[in-house]
């Protein structure tokens, strides 16, 4: 059984949003503006990912 992964790019730049979705970006592995990383799908991942989905672009 393989894994499952997920692609997230940050698109939108972080300033100007709260400190904790700041905190959530850096904890998914974003720094720059059209970074991208592979990450496994779990659901600490998918709730990170919907909390900052505003930022993000997941394929």
């Amino acid at each position: 059984m393989t894994k499952k992964a997920v692609t997230v790019t940050l698109v939108k730049s972080v300033a100007g949003t709260r400190s904790d979705h700041r905190a959530t970006v850096l904890g998914l592995g974003l720094k720059r503006i059209n970074q991208s990383r592979q990450l496994e799908d779990t659901p600490a991942v998918r709730g990170m990912i919907n909390k900052v989905a505003y930022l993000l672009k997941v394929s």
